[in-house]
């Protein structure tokens, strides 16, 4: 007789019905399913921005799960525990999930899948969340990559499946089990006054990411390669957001930048780079682990950072207002839209970490809180490829000078005006935003005197290069 037991469909960072494997699997089974997403350590253990983005998208996704005759349910605890309820409560006889990547992930995924099968439970893993597998690349040596570009055209040339179509419609089960409601989860408490403030940036879900990429590749993409780094133009795909929650594939972003590529669009490889950088981050943290925790290069291990986030330098920082205009506006624009221009990210990671000299965890960590778009390895890629500890040729010349920078990429200073209020006679609402996204704990207003530089530019730059000429790197 045919298995007409129900498939559970564990759900993570994999918010979109077409392109997911896992969802796809189970619908071609003709059984009943039954999508799941689970609270546990991984999702509490999030900041509060992320957090936050992850209660609407999910919120969006269960309608869209609607829309086929489907279901989200909804579950806290442990993910073993969670499950093993779930399948003596719907007599599910699978679970199919799409991989995570991340250490406490890995660990708790790898648990799990002992665990059902040896209850001989069906439990099946797929791929979905990156282009590619990280222990599928390797060097003609075996290893895996360190450096970005040899990894780049090792993979460039390589076949990425077509993205699958959305399942038609999800077989429901005779009887629904209980789900909680996410409004009782409370994922965006810590948001407190900015979620109001950020709201209105948010694009929610597949058809938003797809409505993206279609204008992306349309348009921008063709002028990419410049105006990516141009941080007052509109010049990026800003599917980051949707990508770190999955509400759009990698897959579906590879060939519609391969067409766009075909068509002899200038900008495109420069994008489908930008994808693979995106990959390397994952190869990295899959390989090194200890890229989320710790200097992935072992001579830094010993260099004296300053940990203690407490100290004045970095409290100004984090409140942007370090007097460095273009450090201050990148903040900025994070806590009003929940996303930072990537050419600002590297600029305000550079202040912290070498004109500040501070420990790249400290922005690490606080990106982590304040980032909708959070990604853990790219992140912590993002964070150690500019402190200098990172995998990188020669970080020791590196020292962005965040007034040079914004003389090339913000030369009209629009960028600078369209965040910081303080010194403009009309500030516009971009500016005014921040003060209403803030703790009001900081007691800040847009009339207060802008700051003199915490560090000057030339300053930190000396005292950067001659920390390193120190430690003899």
């Amino acid at each position: 007789m045919a298995d007409t037991s129900p498939v559970l469909v564990w759900i993570r960072r994999d918010l979109r019905l077409s392109d997911h494997a896992a969802l796809h699997a189970a619908a071609q089974t003709g059984r009943p399913v039954i999508p799941v997403f689970i609270r546990d350590h991984t999702v509490d253990g999030l900041g509060a921005a992320p957090k936050w983005r992850l209660g609407l998208g999910l919120e969006h996704y269960a309608r869209a799960l609607e829309e086929k005759g489907s279901r989200l349910i909804l579950r806290a605890g442990p993910a073993r525990e969670v499950l093993e309820a779930l399948l003596a409560e719907t007599g599910a006889g699978a679970v199919f999930w799409q991989r995570a990547y991340d250490p406490a992930s890995v660990e708790r995924d790898t648990l799990v899948k002992s665990a059902l099968k040896a209850r001989g439970v069906a439990a099946r893993s797929f791929p979905g969340h990156l282009l590619f597998e990280p222990w599928s690349v390797e060097t003609k040596q075996g290893g895996f990559y360190k450096v970005y570009s040899p990894f780049w055209r090792a993979v460039c040339g390589v076949q990425v499946p077509e993205p699958l179509p959305a399942p038609a419609r999800l077989s429901a089960p005779e009887r629904w089990p209980e789900s909680d409601r996410l409004e009782d989860w409370h994922l965006g408490a810590a948001m407190r006054r900015g979620a109001a403030v950020l709201r209105p940036h948010v694009q929610l879900g597949e058809a938003s990411a797809q409505g993206r990429l279609g204008a992306f590749v349309a348009g921008k993409i063709a002028g990419y390669k410049d105006g990516r780094n141009l941080v007052a133009e509109d010049g990026t795909s800003t599917l980051a957001e949707n990508l770190s929650l999955g509400e759009i594939s990698p897959a579906q972003c590879w060939h519609a930048g391969r067409r766009a590529q075909e068509a002899g669009k200038a900008g495109a490889e420069t994008w489908l780079k930008e994808l693979v950088w995106r990959e390397f981050a994952y190869h990295l943290m899959w390989h090194t682990p200890h890229l989320l925790e710790d200097n992935w290069r072992e001579e830094w291990r010993a260099f004296p950072w300053n940990e203690d986030a407490r100290r004045s330098e970095v409290i100004a920082w984090k409140r942007a207002r370090t007097g460095i205009p273009f450090v201050d506006a990148g903040l900025r624009e994070m806590y009003v839209t929940g996303r930072m221009h990537n050419r600002a990210r590297m600029i305000v990671a550079s202040y912290l970490t070498k004109h500040l000299m501070c420990h790249w965890k400290i922005g690490m960590d606080w990106f982590a809180d304040c980032l909708t778009d959070w990604d853990p390895a790219a992140n912590a890629l993002g964070w150690q490829w500019t402190a200098g500890s990172g995998p990188d040729a020669a970080p020791y010349f590196r020292v962005f000078n965040p007034i040079t920078q914004r003389e090339k990429f913000d030369p009209d200073q629009a960028y600078i005006r369209r965040w910081i209020a303080e010194g403009q006679r009309n500030p516009p609402q971009t500016a005014l935003s921040y003060f209403d996204a803030i703790p009001e704990s900081w007691a800040m207003a847009p009339d207060d005197p802008y700051p003199a530089p915490v560090v000057s530019a030339e300053e930190g730059r000396k005292a950067a290069l001659a920390a390193y000429e120190a430690r003899d790197f």
